[in-house]
C-alpha cells in the first residue's frame, strides 16, 4: 500500500500540471477537487506512516519532480513546484501541531495548504491575480480533501 500511496502522491501533481497546460485555468477547479484534494490528504496519510526526514525528502523530491517531468509546460511547472512545495510545508506544519483524530487533523491542515496553493499556483502560472479561480480552487481542494479523507481514513 505504501508504494501505491507514494506513486499516487507524485503522479497526482504531474497529472494536474499536464491538464492545466492542456486546458488552461478553467480546468483548475476540477483538478483541485480530484487531484489536489487527494494530494493534500494523502500527504497527511503518509505523514503518520513515514519519518519526518522522509516526509521532508518526499516534499522536496516531488516538488523537483513536478518540474523535471513537465519542463515543457514552462511557468505552469514552475508554479506547480513552488506552490506544491510551500503548500506541502504549510500543510505538514499545521498537521503536525494539531491534536485529535487523523481526520480532524487532515481537514484542518488541508484548509491551510489549500489556501496557500490556491493563491500561489494560478498567480505564478498565469502572471495575474485571478480571484474567481483562487476561490473556486480553494473550495474545491477543501471539498475534495474532505471526501478523500473519509476514503483514506478507512485504510
Amino acid at each position: 500500500m505504501m508504494i501505491i500511496a507514494l506513486l499516487t502522491y507524485a503522479s497526482s501533481m504531474i497529472a494536474a500540471n499536464l491538464l492545466v497546460a492542456t486546458f488552461g485555468p478553467s480546468i483548475s477547479p476540477i483538478n483541485a477537487f480530484l487531484l489536489i484534494g487527494l494530494d493534500l490528504t494523502l500527504r497527511d496519510w503518509l505523514h503518520v506512516r513515514i519519518k519526518t526526514w522522509q516526509m521532508g525528502c518526499l516534499i522536496i523530491g516531488t516538488s523537483a519532480l513536478t518540474y523535471l517531468l513537465n519542463p515543457a509546460t514552462g511557468m505552469i511547472a514552475i508554479a506547480s513546484a513552488v506552490s506544491f512545495f510551500v503548500a506541502a510545508l504549510v500543510d505538514w506544519s499545521v498537521f503536525s501541531k494539531i491534536t485529535g483524530s487523523w481526520i480532524k487533523r487532515t481537514n484542518i491542515s488541508n484548509v491551510a495548504g489549500a489556501a496557500v496553493d490556491s493563491l500561489l499556483f494560478p498567480t505564478i502560472a498565469f502572471g495575474v491575480l485571478m480571484p474567481e479561480i483562487i476561490a473556486l480552487q480553494f473550495v474545491a481542494k477543501i471539498s475534495g480533501g474532505a471526501i478523500w479523507s473519509v476514503l483514506l481514513n478507512r485504510k
